[in-house]
Parts: C-alpha cells; sequence; structure tokens
C-alpha cells in the first residue's frame, strides 16, 4: 500500500498572478492557524491503468486530517496483498465517495460485505440486489426461476425495491407480509361476491332475455297434398274457373265454343 500524506493549504491568491497560493501561501509558515488540511491517499489504478487518488479537504486541524486518512488506509488493508481485484473494489468504493461527497463507510460493515462477497456500493437497492441475485442463479431450473422472478416482480419489488439495502430491516419485511394479508383478504371477499352474482345469474336463466321471435312463413316448409300425385297437381288446379289458366283460354276460345264446367256447374257458351 502506498503511503497517504495531510497537505496544508489555503485559498489565498498571488497579486502578480490571480492565481491561489495553495500549499505555497507565506502566511502557512507563519501561522498554524492559517488554511486548512487535507488527507491524500494513492488509490489502486483502475481496469484502464489510470492513476486515482483519494483526496478530501477542510480540515481545521491536521488530527483531524490524520483520522480520515487513517479510515482509508484502513479500509484499503482489507484485501490480501496478492488481491488485485479485491484492491480495485475498495478503491472504486473510495473514489465513489469522494465524488458523491458521501462520508467515509464503516470500516466493519465494508469488510463483511467484503468477506461475503456482496456489493460494496452502499446505495445499491433492494431491488437492484434481487436483479443481480436472480441473474447469479443459472442452476435453477425453469420452473423454479419463473416461480423466483414472479415472487420479486409481484411481491418484493413493489414493497422493498426502493430501500437500500444496507438500511432494510425486519420491520419493512414484517411491513410488507402484512400488506401480503390483507389483499388476499380482498381478493378472497371480492371472490365471493363474484360467486353471490354468479349462483343468482344461474337460478334466473331467463332474466332480461326476449321473447322468441314467432318464426316467418318463408322459413317455414311447405305443406305437401298427399290426396293428389304429382302428376294430376297441375290439372287438379286448372279445374277452377278462377284459375289464370281457365282465364287465359277464355279469352283466346273461338266464338260459340262450349266446354262443360265443373260439376254442379252451368254450361257457359264462350262470347256470351
Amino acid at each position: 500500500m502506498k503511503n497517504g500524506n495531510l497537505i496544508r493549504r489555503c485559498r489565498c491568491t498571488d497579486p502578480k498572478t490571480k492565481k491561489e497560493y495553495g500549499a505555497s501561501c507565506p502566511k502557512l509558515k507563519s501561522s498554524c492557524r492559517h488554511g486548512t488540511w487535507s488527507a491524500v491517499q494513492e488509490l489502486e489504478p483502475n481496469q484502464n491503468g489510470d492513476r486515482r487518488r483519494f483526496r478530501r479537504g477542510g480540515f481545521e486541524t491536521s488530527t483531524k486530517a490524520q483520522e480520515e486518512l487513517d479510515k482509508v488506509r484502513a479500509l484499503m488493508a482489507i484485501p490480501e496483498e496478492d488481491d488485485a481485484w479485491g484492491k480495485i473494489q475498495i478503491s472504486d468504493l473510495l473514489e465513489n465517495c469522494v465524488r458523491d461527497k458521501d462520508p467515509v463507510p464503516d470500516y466493519g460493515e465494508t469488510r463483511r460485505r467484503f468477506k461475503t462477497g456482496q456489493s460494496l456500493n452502499s446505495k445499491v437497492t433492494v431491488a437492484e440486489w434481487l436483479d443481480t441475485w436472480l441473474a447469479g442463479r443459472k442452476r435453477l431450473r425453469r420452473g423454479g426461476a419463473t416461480r423466483y422472478e414472479c415472487d420479486i416482480r409481484v411481491h418484493l419489488k413493489p414493497h422493498l425495491g426502493h430501500l437500500r439495502l444496507d438500511k432494510l430491516r425486519v420491520h419493512h419485511i414484517d411491513s410488507m407480509f402484512d400488506a401480503i394479508n390483507e389483499r388476499n383478504i380482498e381478493v378472497q371477499e371480492q371472490n365471493a361476491q363474484r360467486r353471490v352474482v354468479r349462483d343468482d345469474l344461474k337460478a334466473t336463466p331467463n332474466k332480461g332475455a326476449r321473447e322468441p321471435r314467432p318464426t316467418p312463413l318463408a322459413a317455414c316448409p311447405a305443406r305437401r297434398d298427399a290426396s293428389l300425385s304429382p302428376d294430376h297437381r297441375p290439372q287438379h288446379a286448372a279445374a277452377y274457373p278462377g284459375h289464370p289458366a281457365r282465364r287465359a283460354e277464355r279469352r283466346h276460345r273461338p266464338a260459340g265454343d262450349a266446354r262443360l264446367q265443373p260439376s254442379g256447374a252451368r254450361r257457359v257458351v264462350a262470347g256470351h
């Protein structure tokens, strides 16, 4: 591990160059109360090999700056000497801490997370952690993966997904189960109401139904006259005086031509 150091500097500016003196201000040598202290620690290079460092200033005394530096060095000492990937993870954590202006993470909590293989990012939400957890379960059967995905999507994420993982407590989980039980009771009551309505509809199947319409005449089957054969039906129909064939015959009949009408009718001479 590279050594860190403490730097004392101020915001005074050079009258000639209009630039800050920084650590070379003349007043820093004459007054121990002038300026502020900063803690600086070299971090492990990132995966691209770029140099980076932890730097935090604004401390009124060197003692407070040294305490901050000791916290940083303690975190960097968590991985083993030959654990290059672990050192990069700790350096990533400290770099994010400087960028987001967050306090240095707690040593005990960070060490526990590192040893158990958990994410060192304290801002990871439960929803993000659940996605990572499910993606890492490669050996789950298809049915088991589907069941886990359903439980996460329906229950865990709606109730716990917005919480930070490091802030998750037992009372949050208890509240989730209470909400699930209340929802189950509501579903049971709704199902009971549906069953009552369904039974009422079955008991009155014709309720609200329209009366059947009379069948149109065109849809009725034609009735056959069983007393006459098909060969005799035309002659039988034409035997009546009102039949169209009979009226046409009378119009074209020569004068004086007389024919017998059906029984009971008088003898008629055409043209008279």
